[in-house]
């Protein structure tokens, strides 16, 4: 007879740690709505413009990535073509894919939209070189387990 698996209860600095991360991303994801919204952009519409600013991806990886359906993504994607910030073309790879990709004025937009990014960059400017450094390292730590 298996015995049932007990979880141990979080420490109290784990909670703490817990509750400061999540007022990061709050933080985060309200100044992140408030610059995209000064380009006339939904945070989706923004999140998708920032992906393919890096690279052109089709639009299935571009739904796994925003995890939302590709529906939901051809409607984004829509949107940004009617104003020229992306536009669709064939993969090279396989002329069957189509592939989303940032337009000039689409990539100009999303390193705008990351230069008005207030929150990430003002406390991060308030760190000394090392301590950011440790931040980093600590933070991908925590993605990699």
């Amino acid at each position: 007879m298996a015995t049932p698996h007990r979880t141990r209860r979080p420490d109290p600095v784990s909670l703490e740690v817990v509750e400061l991360i999540a007022e990061v991303v709050a933080r985060y994801h309200a100044d992140y709505e408030e610059a995209a919204a000064e380009h006339a952009l939904t945070g989706a519409q923004a999140k998708l413009l920032g992906l393919l600013s890096l690279e052109p991806l089709p639009m299935r990886k571009l739904a796994h990535r925003l995890k939302c359906e590709p529906s939901n993504v051809t409607g984004i994607v829509d949107r940004l073509e009617a104003r020229g910030l992306v536009e669709r073309r064939p993969d090279p790879a396989d002329r069957r894919v189509k592939l989303a990709a940032a337009t000039d004025e689409g990539r100009r937009v999303a390193r705008d939209l990351r230069e008005s990014l207030r929150f990430a960059r003002e406390p991060l400017a308030a760190l000394a070189d090392d301590e950011r450094l440790a931040l980093r390292d600590l933070l991908s730590r925590m993605l990699e387990s």
